[in-house]
């Protein structure tokens, strides 16, 4: 989502970098495009002046201009100051007495029940009894995509078709979450305009009715400052206690993250990664100040590695690369475990240093080299992908009809599994690691 903004920033800061000690009118040089990438990002204006000048009254202080190194301290501050932009990071609030009833609000088409799935499993996976309920009584199929995301999960759905009013539904639901068991009742209202007189009612009656603990806006990160705005709209007829920004892997410019929490006062609680139902990440201002800069997101990388692989897998995994004896169903097992983890550019972008070449991995044409080796070693038997060496001419030719891809790739695939088991037979031995140190003279 921070792409231009990025690599703007990377570069405004390798110029100062360039310079050794600053002076004042190196500092204004680098903040006046530092604002211009900010506002092309669509941040929100005032956002951008009360940032600018934040940074700049700490920016020009003696402690930065006797430093010595100048440059860095000013690219700390403005990491500082781009957290305490974004806020502090706050997690839904289930204190108290279950059940406790989270309502899902917002335009129609910012991705409420989708989100309402995904905030469902997440909740389940964290010890709780989650309730699915069905209030969008306008859209089209909304009843019918929210039970089909529920039977998916196995999470129980709340629906009484589109003739009850939505309010009367919430509070049946609520009725039945606090009879049957469930610790939290999930409300997907239907989307609306914040102009829409009868429908911002009709949302009332709903928080008059089931007295959430949480009303959570969601948002489309792609509408910039329009999302902006319905915030502000929003939380002046309902009590917003928190947002949701959906859709932040795609090609925004990033405005919205950086202003809504400002011009609204309201925490940002999750962001929406992706289509699938695990692509829900709690909202860490510090992780998403880090990957603005280009400083990679470990913290985020390690948890999302510890979901994607199971304990044992990894065990297993760890004893077969230190015998050497890792083999195409290992490679195949860890291109599935991978594939878990989120597209191979969002990867990249937490590792540190590694923001900036992401954008030479085209996304398309490295999902599609998985997908082809993936087809190449699921079109061999158990044997040939135990040992690699039995696969002749024949066999390959059996495997490229199988696969649908040509000889010519499957002796590249195979090329690069035996480099890879070369060197993991030199890592085993310890052969590699000196020989790597004695061509630096360690």
């Amino acid at each position: 989502m921070f792409d231009n903004l990025s690599n703007k920033l990377q570069d405004i800061f390798k110029k100062l970098s360039g310079k050794g000690r600053l002076s004042e009118a190196d500092v204004d040089a680098a903040l006046r495009e530092v604002r211009l990438a900010l506002l092309e990002a669509d941040v929100n204006f005032r956002v951008v002046k009360e940032f600018v000048a934040r940074v700049r009254e700490r920016a020009i202080g003696a402690d930065v201009m006797k430093s010595l190194s100048p440059a860095q301290m000013v690219i700390k501050i403005v990491h500082e100051e781009l957290i305490t932009t974004l806020g502090q990071p706050r997690q839904l609030d289930l204190s108290g007495n279950p059940p406790h009833v989270v309502m899902l609000a917002g335009l129609q088409g910012s991705g409420k029940t989708t989100m309402a799935a995904k905030l469902a499993l997440r909740l389940r996976q964290s010890g709780q009894r989650p309730l699915l309920v069905a209030a969008d009584t306008h859209r089209p199929a909304a009843i019918t995509q929210l039970e089909v995301l529920g039977r998916q999960l196995d999470i129980t759905v709340h629906s009484e078709g589109d003739k009850v009013p939505p309010p009367r539904i919430c509070a049946n639901a609520v009725d039945r979450a606090r009879k049957g068991g469930y610790t939290v009742v999930l409300l997907d209202t239907a989307g609306r305009l914040h102009i829409d007189e009868e429908m911002m009612q009709e949302l009332e009656e709903v928080v008059r009715l089931t007295k959430p603990g949480e009303v959570l806006l969601v948002v489309d990160a792609m509408t910039g400052q329009d999302a902006v705005r319905v915030a502000e709209e929003f939380h002046r007829r309902v009590p917003l206690t928190g947002l949701i920004l959906t859709k932040v892997d795609g090609d925004a410019r990033g405005g919205a993250a950086l202003s809504i929490r400002s011009v609204t006062g309201v925490p940002i609680l999750f962001l929406g990664t992706g289509e699938k139902t695990d692509a829900v990440e709690a909202f860490q201002p510090d992780r998403l100040a880090s990957r603005i800069l280009g400083m990679g997101d470990m913290l985020t990388l390690i948890e999302r590695a510890e979901a994607a692989f199971d304990q044992q897998q990894a065990q297993k995994m760890e004893q077969k690369l230190r015998t050497a004896t890792f083999d195409l169903e290992d490679f195949l097992e860890q291109m599935q475990q991978l594939k878990k983890m989120g597209p191979l550019q969002q990867i990249l972008e937490m590792v540190p240093g590694f923001s900036s070449i992401k954008d030479q991995v085209p996304e398309d044409t490295t999902e599609k080299q998985m997908k082809r080796s993936e087809a190449i070693i699921r079109s061999m038997t158990p044997a040939e992908r135990r040992d690699p060496r039995i696969i002749d001419g024949s066999r390959k030719r059996r495997i490229a009809r199988g696969s649908g891809v040509s000889v010519i790739e499957i002796n590249q695939l195979l090329n690069q599994f035996r480099q890879m088991q070369r060197m993991m037979k030199q890592a085993s031995t310890g052969r590699g690691a000196s020989s790597l140190m004695g061509r630096f003279g360690l």
